[in-house]
């Protein structure tokens, strides 16, 4: 079995803490509002950061690119896109570009931790409580972001409306 790196770590906490906020932001509802922005900048950091770190990770075919290098060439432009057309108000696309970005980056998650002598399956069969750690810690964090971007999102809409009171008033805050 390969070293676990640091940036394998981060590479592989990114992407699977992507997966599971990703999820929660396509089921959730309403989407559109400021929780919605906040913990999709968050997801699409993540995601770029998996894509990107990719890159450094050639364990597949010893030292060469393998077919996750074209699905992480193809998640830089989709994820670019979908914020580009988020920005334009081409909701269509936005959520088109974000969904399939999200279903790549679940299919690479499947083959990750589905073929045999992969690192992930390795690990969580020679050390299953590191593994079942590793992933109620991917769990926990997600869960923290989650609450993060509701807060955060909350007091966002409070000064907003804060601010629409006071220009309705006549008042400039």
């Amino acid at each position: 079995m390969h070293p676990w790196t640091p940036l394998l770590i981060s590479h592989v906490f990114a992407a699977l803490t992507s997966v599971v906020l990703g999820g929660y932001q396509l089921w959730r509802r309403p989407r559109g509002d400021a929780r919605h922005r906040l913990l999709g900048r968050t997801w699409a950091v993540l995601l770029l950061w998996t894509a990107i770190t990719s890159f450094w990770i050639r364990d597949i075919h010893e030292g060469a690119f393998s077919w996750l290098h074209v699905l992480s060439v193809v998640t830089l432009v989709t994820v670019t896109l979908g914020v580009v057309n988020a920005r334009r108000g081409n909701v269509q696309a936005h959520r088109g570009n974000m969904v399939g970005s999200w279903l790549g980056a679940v299919g690479a998650m499947l083959a990750a931790v589905a073929i045999p002598g992969r690192m992930i399956p390795t690990y969580a069969v020679a050390e299953p409580g590191g593994a079942l750690a590793f992933a109620l810690s991917v769990l926990v964090v997600t869960a923290v972001l989650v609450a993060a971007g509701s807060r955060l999102a909350n007091l966002v809409d409070r000064r907003a409306g804060r601010a629409e009171r006071h220009a309705g008033n006549g008042i400039h805050a």
